[in-house]
């Protein structure tokens, strides 16, 4: 495969930094969409849960930045990326975005539409990308105590949500399959606050409140002393993938803690988190933050 251009890299750089200069994070990718630079863990036996802590490059969307001289670095040390991806869920924007597919062979604007409709919600006019399948990606901004996650369809067929931990390929990006561009007339436009019931549809559902079975009480003070509130709590962790680990352990703990559950909760959702990747001391430092944020006194 022929080395992509030096222009090319040059181009994505210009994007790159002008985006920065929006207030928006950003890392090298490749002509794949993927982060250019390689983890520096890669060849370790067990790869350690490093989030950038050592100082070096690789981390993913952890690299994001807003800092020109660290973007020319981290561009200098990929010379092959002909795009750029923008950090999601990071100020000041927080940004959200709602990835609309062509691929999956549904309708998915239409979708949109329909969920706009049914909980009473409409589009705001915001930043759109256009993809080179002829998918759109829309911006949004979200709360800044508010963690969305990524997901993909669950919304509806062909929507995927980029939220805290992902990121979205940035306009003027260069890939395998084309160009990402700005559609016509919104380049100007800074992000639109996400519609309230829209971003209650791309949060996870709370837990039940219905009342625990006496069975499920007989387990003592993990997860299933809570029925369906802590079950789906940890189960939403255990399901994080790279990059979502602390956000989804963050999000679950919240919710713990403000359904009175929290300490009870506390050994199963740090097990949980352990067997994602994170440390002991990570996933027990996360959960302490979540019980501070949700005024806890125990």
């Amino acid at each position: 495969m022929a080395t992509p251009s030096r222009q090319a890299t040059t181009l994505a750089l210009a994007h790159a930094l002008s985006a920065a200069e929006r207030g928006l994070a950003v890392i090298p990718l490749s002509r794949t969409k993927l982060p250019a630079l390689r983890s520096p863990h890669r060849d370790a036996p067990l790869p350690p849960p490093c989030h950038g802590e050592c100082g070096g490059m690789g981390h993913g969307v952890y690299d994001a930045t807003t800092d020109p001289s660290r973007i020319r670095e981290l561009f200098a040390a990929a010379p092959w990326a002909t795009g750029y991806g923008i950090a999601c869920g990071l100020p000041p924007h927080h940004l959200i975005g709602v990835d609309l597919d062509t691929k999956s062979g549904t309708d998915s604007s239409a979708a949109l539409r329909e969920l706009a409709l049914r909980h009473l919600f409409t589009i705001p006019e915001t930043v759109v990308v256009l993809t080179p399948s002829g998918g759109r990606h829309l911006w949004l901004t979200g709360p800044p105590d508010t963690v969305v996650p990524n997901s993909a369809s669950r919304l509806a067929p062909g929507i995927d949500i980029r939220g805290a931990g992902g990121y979205l390929v940035g306009p003027g990006s260069r890939t395998e399959h084309g160009v990402y561009g700005t559609a016509p007339g919104t380049a100007h436009l800074t992000p639109a606050p996400c519609p309230p019931p829209l971003l209650r549809l791309l949060l996870p559902p709370p837990p039940s409140t219905r009342r625990s079975t006496p069975a499920s009480t007989s387990h003592g003070p993990d997860e299933h002393s809570h029925g369906e509130h802590g079950r789906g709590l940890v189960q939403f962790v255990l399901a994080a993938h790279e990059g979502q680990r602390n956000t989804r352990l963050f999000w679950a703990a919240c919710r713990a803690y403000e359904n009175g559950i929290g300490p009870a909760l506390l050994a199963s959702l740090v097990e949980a988190a352990v067997r994602t990747g994170l440390t002991e001391r990570e996933a027990r430092a996360t959960v302490a933050s979540a019980a501070r944020m949700s005024g806890w006194r125990g």
